[in-house]
């Protein structure tokens, strides 16, 4: 729209709107001048609106700033329009501050914007500028030849404003050629205006330079607008085509058919576009091998197509074809560029395998198996360790019985050929075999899958041996009744020698008979009972009685086979009522269903048949039969029946006549559901067992026990010796440091015993020791026999070393009287022998109990406990008793 408006402006003064006049004069006395820009009233964004001469206000400045940002500067003092402007006042100003930051000064140029209405704006008061109405200041076209050879420098244009008719004007240019990369390769002269290039372009490097040029009177006024000057370069064909790929690799399968795509090939070149010197064409300049011709391409895209369907893989597996790139549309003048491309044929099954001859032999023993007996060779030309290279075969005939098979060696392509079930010499001598093979691919090629070539004859040979007894099948049948006679005799097992095809000079064995019910005629092998066979008892029922049997030849050669028995029934067994003993609970339930089975086959089992036989009057009057399907019945009772057990006989009947009475136990109780008669009469039924009542006097004989034991250690406390008084100052130390914890619990049956010395032979089985300390007694309890320490625990402190060696000795809060421990211990002993009459299991009660671990058997040593104190008013005489283990630490204690 600008350069439309410069044109307009150009033809004639009716077309222009306003004038941009610039006026500079000097401001107090500074070097830097107002500059006034004469601007439409609105202003487009990015465009020029004027230019200010920068460097007379300061020439080394390196920073230039606008005030307003609406308007910016570049550093050649064009002023340019940040965005769109409504200038709604008929002025604004705004500022252009210069700074110089190596020599720290700044300056200031003000820039005052102005719209009016006058056409011409007088230079003096007498004088009008730009008075003529037509004018040529409008951007000429220009253009310039790539690669010039000169002379240069090259004159281009002249440029030439409307306002040189009336003042001397001044031309100027910039952008890029000129102060802009590369830089001076334009230039214009300053009084005339002709535009000179000083060095040769290359279009593809620079294909066009928008240069603006300015016109300007000697005194700084800006004649005209400035003027978008492009100069276009224009394109030489100095660039070669070349191809994307130096080598091309492309595959075609050589199955393909006429014009099918290997490939594009593809050129570029950096002359003009659409153009003749980038328009180009493909062709194929040479083809390795050279003969038949395989391959085109297409002149304009590139594509190479087959054009021959003569591609054999296994005649040439690699063609190498040299391509060409022309531009000019191929004209012989025009650049060329070359490519090799490389196409390999890849592999097509297009050659069936075929056998190496027609007809094999082979040879096998009967009776092997899982051998190998034959290898097959084939031939195929397609490429190897591929699935067209790789066969597959098959026997097409003669393998009915399924006595082979054949497979493929991955390796080596061979074919395998395996006995996988034995054959038999006397059925059969030879056996002729068809062989066929083909790939594992599908065949690509139109001909007959199965020819002459691939398929082979094979006649395997089966050598004779002397072989032993034959049990064939491997499993006989027999039947027989149920409840035969012992002694009966069946036909049994029967053997062969396959080489006279009978069972003459066979023995046989039995190997396994699971009830041992029968044994076998060693000579004929007939089977005779030695036990009535039961067809009940054989579990599972139904199923087959497996007798394995063994023949054996004169030459001990065996074979093993089966002798299936099966058992026929009989109606030997009578039904039978599954329950004994049912509840009843009256009135919610009004009666019961009684279930029978019968163990005999269903033809002699149900329909069943129940009854009550003659029995009491009673039980007749109160119960009743009614039947519910084939196996059970109901039994019912009158609403006046009572409360209690009735014994009921019940007879069933099979379908046979078979019958069997059973006697029912009926519970009739008031209840809501069975199991609350069933605990009742647990509870009710309870009676003492011999095993009760000897507990209860084992229970008698300890209560008897443990008074006497408390009896024989009071009377031995009282004999008891005593310690010096002065037993702190003497070195025998005592720990009362074993006790478990705190509690004040010292017994762990609820009683105490104590003897007078520190034997292990306690009465009654207990063992302990007892001593006075201040007046109280101290009692400490201990299993006889296992002598383990119990539990004494006590809130109170435990005697350290310190106590026995000097000072006042504490009383441990653990020591009681005698008649404290009788007063806690007779209450206790009650209450665990009553506990002990009602448990049957005599499992002693655990809330008394505070135990030691067990420290051993045997030990002469009494217990050491927290409840216990050697500690007597007498001399230290017992020292002399003591057992061994404690010898050495009485001689120490001693010495010291």
């Amino acid at each position: 729209m600008a350069a439309a408006g410069l044109r307009r402006s150009v033809r004639g003064a009716a077309c222009r709107q306003l004038l941009l006049t610039l006026v500079i004069f000097s401001l107090a006395g500074e070097a830097c001048k107002k500059v006034i820009l004469n601007v439409p009233s609105k202003l487009e964004a990015d465009k020029i609106i004027g230019r200010v001469n920068l460097e007379e206000c300061l020439r080394s400045a390196d920073l230039i700033q606008s005030s307003d940002p609406d308007f910016r500067v570049l550093s050649d003092g064009s002023v340019y329009t940040a965005r769109a402007v409504v200038l709604s006042d008929e002025k604004r100003s705004f500022t252009i501050r210069l700074s110089d930051k190596r020599k720290q000064t700044q300056k200031e140029v003000t820039v005052l914007l102005e719209h009016q209405k006058k056409v011409l704006k007088t230079r003096h008061t007498r004088e009008t500028v730009l008075r003529r109405a037509k004018r040529r200041w409008a951007p000429i076209p220009c253009s310039m030849q790539e690669n010039s050879l000169g002379p240069f420098p090259l004159f281009l244009q002249q440029v030439e404003s409307d306002a040189a008719q009336n003042y001397t004007v001044f031309y100027s240019i910039s952008g890029r050629g000129v102060d802009q990369e590369p830089l001076n390769l334009f230039y214009i002269e300053r009084d005339t205006g002709n535009l000179f290039c000083t060095q040769p372009v290359d279009r593809e490097e620079y294909d066009v330079f928008d240069l603006i040029a300015y016109a300007s009177t000697a005194d700084g006024y800006s004649a005209d607008l400035p003027l978008p000057l492009p100069i276009r370069v224009e394109d030489e064909n100095d660039n070669h085509p070349v191809f994307t790929e130096a080598i091309y690799n492309f595959e075609v399968s050589e199955s393909s058919r006429l014009g099918t795509t290997v490939g594009v090939v593809c050129a570029t070149d950096r002359d003009e576009p659409d153009t003749m010197h980038t328009r180009l064409k493909y062709s194929i300049l040479q083809q390795t091998p050279r003969s038949p011709g395989l391959f085109s391409v297409h002149p304009s895209t590139g594509v190479i197509t087959t054009v021959s369907h003569y591609l054999d893989r296994e005649v040439v597996d690699k063609y190498s074809l040299i391509m060409k790139v022309q531009d000019m549309d191929g004209q012989f003048f025009g650049l060329i560029g070359t490519s090799t491309c490389i196409i390999t044929v890849t592999d097509s099954n297009d050659n069936a395998p075929t056998f190496r001859q027609n007809a094999y032999e082979a040879f096998v023993e009967e009776n092997a198996f899982n051998v190998e007996i034959l290898r097959i060779p084939v031939e195929d030309k397609d490429l190897i360790n591929t699935a067209n290279w790789r066969v597959n075969f098959t026997i097409l005939k003669g393998n009915e019985n399924g006595h082979f098979k054949i497979s493929t060696d991955k390796e080596t392509n061979e074919g395998v050929l395996c006995v996988v079930k034995p054959l038999n010499y006397e059925e059969n001598h030879q056996v002729n075999l068809e062989i066929g093979v083909n790939n594992e691919a599908p065949f690509t090629r139109d001909i007959p899958r199965v020819t002459a070539l691939n398929r082979a004859l094979v006649t395997v040979h089966v050598r004779d041996l002397d072989e032993g007894p034959e049990c064939t099948p491997a499993a006989q049948y027999v039947r027989i009744k149920e409840n035969l006679a012992v002694g009966s005799k069946i036909n049994g097992y029967k053997a062969y020698d396959p080489e006279t095809r009978n069972g003459n000079g066979l023995r046989y064995k039995k190997l396994h008979d699971p009830k041992g019910w029968i044994t076998i005629d060693e000579i004929s092998g007939s089977i005779i009972t030695s036990k009535i066979l039961d067809r009940e008892v054989e579990t599972p029922k139904n199923e087959l009685y497996n007798i394995t049997v063994l023949a054996i030849d004169k030459d001990n050669r065996s074979c093993t086979g089966t002798l299936a028995v099966d058992i026929e029934d009989i109606n030997d067994n009578p039904p039978e009522i599954l329950q004994e003993y049912v509840v009843i609970c009256k009135p919610k339930m009004g009666y019961t269903d009684i279930l029978a089975v019968d163990p005999d086959e269903p033809v002699h089992g149900a329909p069943f048949y129940f009854s009550l036989p003659n029995t009491s009057p009673e039980i007749s009057r109160l119960w009743s039969l009614t039947k519910v399907n084939d196996t059970a019945a109901r039994l019912s009772y009158q609403k006046n029946a009572g409360f209690q057990e009735y014994t009921i006989p019940i007879t069933v009947k099979d379908r046979a006549g078979q019958a069997a009475t059973k006697l029912l136990r009926v519970n009739l109780c008031e209840c809501t559901h069975p199991a609350q008669c069933r605990v009742t009469s647990r509870s009710a039924g309870v009676v003492l067992g011999k095993w009760a009542i000897l507990a209860i006097l084992l229970g008698i004989a300890l209560l008897f026990s443990v008074l006497l034991t408390l009896v024989c250690g009071v009377l031995g406390a009282t004999k008891g010796k005593r310690f010096p008084e002065d037993l702190a100052q003497q070195n025998l130390i005592i720990s009362n440091t074993e006790a478990p914890g705190d509690d004040r619990v010292c017994s762990a049956n609820g009683f105490m015993t104590q003897t007078a010395n520190n034997s292990s032979q306690g009465f009654c089985g207990t063992v302990g020791s007892g001593m006075k300390n201040g007046g109280q007694e101290t009692i400490e309890m201990m299993k006889g026999g296992n002598q383990t320490l119990e539990s004494c625990r006590g809130a109170g402190h435990h005697h350290t070393l310190d106590s026995c060696r000097g000072g006042h000795t504490e009383v441990d809060n653990c020591r009681y009287t005698y008649s404290e421990w009788h007063s806690f211990t007779q209450p206790r002993l009650g209450e665990k022998l009553h506990r002990c009459n009602q448990n049957e299991d005599h499992m002693p009660s655990q809330d008394y109990v505070l135990t030691y671990n067990y420290e051993g058997r045997g030990s002469p040593a009494g217990s050491v406990g927290c409840c216990s104190e050697k500690q007597e008013e007498d001399g230290l005489d017992f020292l002399n008793n003591l057992e061994p283990k404690f010898i050495t630490l009485a001689e120490a204690c001693t010495k010291r």
